[in-house]
């Protein structure tokens, strides 16, 4: 089965700068916009703002 280009797979950086990344689908219809979710970064030890990188 063919992967839908409607929900590609985006990596999502530590805003904290440690390195730190995610990686999820999401939605373009529903987040045309960059995806920006609050997630555990093991580096600092606490959650942070995670940024969708391109």
């Amino acid at each position: 089965m063919a992967r839908s280009t409607a929900r590609p797979v985006v990596k999502l950086r530590s805003t904290a700068g440690t390195g730190v990344t995610y990686v999820t689908r999401k939605s373009r219809l529903n987040d045309p916009d960059r995806l920006v979710l609050r997630k555990y970064d093991s580096v600092a030890g606490r959650h942070l703002l995670f940024r969708e990188e391109r």
